[in-house]
């Protein structure tokens, strides 16, 4: 796994942080292929106490995910809604948690609006909440996150979950079709590298590398 220190281009000088743009599956709840049951929704390790932790400093959160199995008939956006509905109240951190939700339903043959690694979404938010750039991050658990967040001009972080943390049972491996670069974890991995991006083990020790940072 890939380490803070071993990247150069998301560690340069510290900046407030003001937003972040977030991954649903594989970064705040477990991937799981194709969810819409709200029932089945499991959220990770860490993730409450660093939402928590960015909402009472006052930075705003967004989330930002792509669901092609409304693009390929697999479920609906109502599904989709519903997930991450539940998703917020098994948070338990209020309502409005999100200053901004976006949810591309795309699939990869469709001409991509809002789909991962489109910057159109992030953009738009940094515009529209007066966010700088250089302020914002984009964190997520695949190459279309990382790209994404690259293409708005923003820091991007990964989540490569630490199989140590998980219940037993819970599988921390991304389906190959979330991604048409994610064929296989070597591939993913690879991809990680050739962007740079460093990456962590939780949503929370990522916050912490990043608060750490800031306070230096």
């Amino acid at each position: 796994m890939q380490t803070p220190s071993d990247t150069t281009c998301d560690v340069g000088h510290p900046t407030p942080l003001r937003a972040v743009f977030l991954d649903r599956d594989g970064t705040l709840i477990a991937n799981k292929h194709y969810l819409s049951n709200p029932d089945d929704i499991v959220v990770l390790p860490g993730v409450r106490e660093a939402l928590a932790r960015l909402q009472t400093e006052g930075v705003k959160l967004f989330l930002f995910t792509n669901q092609s199995g409304v693009g390929r008939g697999l479920f609906t956006m109502a599904d989709v809604e519903a997930v991450n509905r539940r998703m917020v109240e098994m948070l338990q951190l209020g309502a409005e948690l999100f200053a901004g939700v976006c949810i591309a339903p795309e699939s990869p043959q469709e001409t991509p609006v809002y789909r991962k690694p489109s910057p159109r979404f992030i953009h738009e938010m940094l515009a529209i909440h007066s966010i700088a750039a250089s302020t914002a991050w984009m964190v997520g658990d695949s190459p279309g996150e990382w790209e994404a967040g690259r293409n708005a001009g923003i820091q991007t972080a990964a989540i490569v979950l630490d199989p140590s943390l998980m219940s037993p049972g819970l599988s921390v491996a991304r389906s190959a079709a979330a991604s048409p670069l994610a064929t296989s974890p070597d591939a993913v991995a690879n991809r990680r590298e050739e962007l740079g991006v460093a990456s962590y083990p939780s949503l929370l020790v990522w916050l912490d590398f990043v608060q750490k940072r800031t306070n230096e």
